[in-house]
């Protein structure tokens, strides 16, 4: 099972930048999309319906803003839109496939960077979803979360962590909160799993020469319980194409959606 997420700032623009081909010649079972900045009736041209796949969006109310969308293979058992909770429900951060036992999910964590009052929102976010995570390693279904979190997690997930540590997306506490989340909450970090090496980020500012040095975030997960993380197999943040600021997180499992 291959898995790949991308927040494609913009769906089409990525789709400008030959993101829907790319994808035809990976091949994947889930293509988990943040940041669509899109409504679904919007994207009526064919390129946004490849052939073989079946796209479920959930959308922002605000146009042009947020929004995420599943793409998947295996038409799912059921589709769920949003999580039950306004503050991300009206901003299209959460959608939802269930395949027998698996669920796999699209999350985008709100950004803190641009003001203060949205580093509140995505403090309450974090607080809201800590149960919520805990739950789902409880409840006997296996869950694989894909998304761009908007935290980096250690200093190894950021080229620039000394000059970062007052700044949303490296503050301690968003920190502590990914340790909760891959410690006493009981999730598992994927791509770590299979790679722990420096120098593997997923976001590159568009200022200076963040892309051509490298200066960039490791921002976008794939989460999983523990069981169906451990069936991971190879990883790959895809840099030969751009098709955004974010760069696509693949994830290879060996395990069959059913």
């Amino acid at each position: 099972m291959r898995i790949i997420s991308i927040n494609t700032n913009g769906i089409r623009a990525a789709a400008r930048k030959g993101f829907f081909q790319w994808l035809q010649k990976c091949k994947p079972d889930v293509v988990c999309i943040q940041e669509t900045k899109a409504q679904r009736h919007q994207l009526s041209d064919p390129v946004f319906s490849p052939p073989g796949y079946q796209g479920y969006f959930h959308d922002a109310q605000k146009k042009g803003y947020s929004g995420v969308a599943i793409y998947t293979r295996r038409e799912p058992a059921k589709i769920s839109y949003g999580i039950g909770w306004d503050v991300m429900d009206n901003e299209g951060r959460w959608i939802r496939a269930d395949y027998g036992n698996l669920s796999v999910i699209s999350l985008y964590l709100p950004s803190g960077s641009s003001k203060q009052e949205r580093q509140q929102v995505k403090y309450q976010t974090m607080d809201y979803l800590h149960p919520v995570l805990k739950a789902m390693v409880a409840d006997g279904r296996d869950y694989i979360i894909c998304g761009d979190w908007n935290i980096a997690h250690k200093k190894i997930d950021i080229k620039n962590w000394r000059g970062n540590q007052k700044n949303s997306g490296f503050l301690p506490e968003e920190r502590a909160w990914m340790d909760e989340v891959f410690g006493p909450v009981g999730m598992v970090d994927t791509f770590r799993q299979v790679e722990p090496g420096e120098h593997h980020y997923t976001w590159w500012s568009n200022r200076g020469q963040a892309w051509a040095n490298n200066t960039g975030w490791r921002i976008d997960y794939q989460v999983a319980t523990p069981a169906v993380a451990a069936t991971a197999q190879a990883v790959e943040i895809y840099k030969q194409e751009r098709f955004s600021d974010h760069a696509p997180l693949i994830i290879d499992y060996d395990f069959e959606i059913r």
